[in-house]
């Protein structure tokens, strides 16, 4: 079966724990990652810690065919109140640790290349560190695509839009669902449908874009 590694999945209500029960119905083997409460835990915001996780999953299963880059770091701030030891640790997890397992993705890949989906925010004003971040794992991912292209590897970033993974109170809720075109919130499931087709062989011709799998919701703008 062909192996996926999943980072940021601990959190029971998160779109990566969303995706892991998908891909395993799809016939994938799945390892997982993030700080505690995964298969594999570890600190991404460290130098070693990326290329320690690629390292030990090979060892253990073999040439990872597919890595969903879902980790990530999020404390609100703006640029009055964003210190420089949060825009750092924002930057070291959020698009620093993802350069690092995309390389080490490719340095390990099988002749038969493989997919990288990283999920993204369009977050700005008020989340400025955590937006800054995700902008940067845009080019970051967008530019694997061109570059790890003849090792047969597509890349892609996906903005799921706003899902309610367990931050959202009844307002929050209300208020987004009556801009939402379908008239109802995204949910983990319809984001890992999503990234099923892009690792599939199916998916695989599609790459090097920024894409949005929202029910429409972006349309608004």
């Amino acid at each position: 079966m062909p192996l996926a590694l999943v980072t940021g999945a601990a959190r029971a209500n998160s779109i990566a724990a969303g995706i892991v029960p998908r891909l395993r119905r799809d016939g994938w083997t799945v390892v997982t990652n993030d700080l505690t409460d995964a298969d594999y835990a570890g600190d991404l915001s460290t130098r070693p810690g990326p290329d320690d996780l690629m390292g030990a999953v090979v060892r253990d299963h073999g040439v990872v065919d597919a890595l969903i880059l879902s980790h990530a770091h999020d404390i609100e701030s703006g640029i009055l109140d964003t210190t420089a030891e949060e825009f750092d640790r924002h930057v070291a997890v959020n698009a620093r640790a993802s350069l690092l397992l995309i390389a080490a993705f490719a340095r390990q890949i099988g002749p038969d290349g493989g997919a990288v989906v990283a999920l993204t925010s369009d977050h700005t004003t008020g989340n400025l560190p955590y937006g800054a971040s995700k902008g940067a794992l845009d080019r970051i991912v967008i530019s694997a695509a061109r570059e790890l292209g003849p090792r047969g590897i597509s890349a892609n970033v996906l903005n799921p839009g706003p899902i309610d993974t367990g931050w959202m109170d009844d307002a929050t809720r209300a208020q987004l669902t009556a801009h939402h075109p379908l008239g109802r919130m995204g949910t983990p499931a319809d984001i890992a449908a999503f990234v099923s087709f892009l690792i599939s062989p199916d998916g695989r011709w599609v790459s090097g874009q920024l894409l949005h799998s929202d029910g429409g919701f972006s349309a608004r703008y």
